[in-house]
């Protein structure tokens, strides 16, 4: 994996990551990460994506990282960022892959640079706050609730709860410790690195998610795919068949057993997919 960073019109800087299989023909993917995390695409899946070939791409989101806090960005944002790195690594078109917090991330860029994406993936991702006919909060963790009413609430109330650090196992299903057991305790290392330099990114993610996102998934055009967990404790099974329902034409796998991370053991399938999307 080769790390840099970029600097952006306004001065800002952006760290971003690539993983380059020998294919020379090989098909980009941007990876869009979760809430705390870093942009690093994902370890455990760098193997079948090489057999694949697959180009992993990943920047860290403002404020995670080394890339520089954009303190009330949207998730719309994230195609302006995205594009930048694509276009600093000479890359035309690509695809988009998201979990988690990355899920809405991944969607914005399909969604605002048609003739840049080819297909997308949001695996986890949340709904829009104001989703018409969702219960938003309906299914989450106490400690999610918590959070994302306290990120309505503003940034100085969020980051007085984040402060206090509490953990609660219970966002995590049997299997998503599992998971955390084995291969996926990369999510382990990558949330730890998300907040080093502080909450900033995290409360900056937070507070975009149950504010106007700057689009319209509906207007998603691309093939898409949506992946959720049935058993998911932070982003209920409902927000993916909220999305499923409303992104154009959107394929929905909806995996009975996994919880949040869990979902992620179905990655290699999810990346075959992506690849049968791919222009001949």
């Amino acid at each position: 994996m080769n790390t840099a960073a970029l600097t952006l019109p306004d001065g800002a800087s952006l760290q971003y990551y690539d993983v380059t299989p020998d294919a020379a023909d090989a098909l980009p993917v941007i990876y869009h990460h979760g809430t705390p995390n870093v942009g690093e695409p994902p370890a455990p899946l760098y193997d079948a994506a090489a057999e694949r070939g697959l180009r992993w791409i990943g920047f860290d989101r403002p404020g995670y990282g080394r890339s520089t806090r954009n303190q009330g960005r949207d998730i719309a944002s994230a195609a302006t960022d995205a594009i930048a790195v694509a276009d600093e690594l000479g890359v035309d078109r690509f695809a988009v892959f998201g979990h988690s917090g990355g899920g809405p991330h991944a969607l914005a860029c399909a969604a605002l640079e048609p003739e840049r994406v080819i297909a997308v993936v949001s695996v986890a991702g949340l709904a829009p706050f104001k989703a018409r006919g969702l219960d938003w909060f309906a299914g989450m963790t106490k400690a999610g609730v918590a959070e994302l009413t306290a990120a309505v609430k503003g940034g100085d109330k969020l980051r007085e709860l984040l402060e206090k650090g509490e953990y609660d196992p219970d966002m995590f299903t049997p299997a998503d410790h599992t998971a955390l057991g084995g291969e996926w305790s990369w999510f382990n290392g990558i949330a730890a690195r998300g907040t080093e330099r502080g909450l900033g990114g995290m409360i900056d993610d937070d507070i975009a998610y149950v504010r106007d996102w700057g689009f319209d998934p509906a207007t998603v055009q691309c093939p898409t795919l949506i992946v959720q967990g049935a058993d998911d404790r932070i982003v209920p099974s409902a927000h993916g068949e909220w999305l499923a329902r409303t992104v154009p034409g959107a394929e929905l796998w909806l995996r009975a057993g996994d919880g949040h991370l869990s979902v992620m053991r179905a990655g290699a399938e999810m990346l075959d997919w992506l690849l049968a999307q791919s222009p001949a």
